[in-house]
């Protein structure tokens, strides 16, 4: 499973969604992610929309093997749907 998170500094659930991601790689060989520092990228929320497929009004965004998830609070229901910690 990897998991691709994109985010912008200062914001709180993008630090929730990295601190729950370091956690799952510590606890899963079968998870891996990347952080994406939309600023640092200069990506756009126009960019984000477009790979998204739908209006962007928040980050973090999140891609499970290339699904978008949504945002922080989806990404931490489906790790407790899915039993991953």
């Amino acid at each position: 499973m990897h998991v691709v998170i994109f985010g912008r500094p200062g914001c709180p659930y993008c630090v929730r969604a990295k601190q729950l991601s370091e956690q799952l790689t510590e606890k899963r060989d079968d998870f891996s992610f990347k952080y994406v520092d939309i600023h640092e990228e200069g990506i756009t929320k126009a960019d984000l929309e477009k790979t998204v497929g739908k209006p962007v009004e928040t980050v973090p965004q999140i891609f499970i093997d290339k699904a978008h998830v949504g945002g922080c609070t989806e990404f931490e229901a489906y790790v407790r749907e899915h039993a991953l910690l």
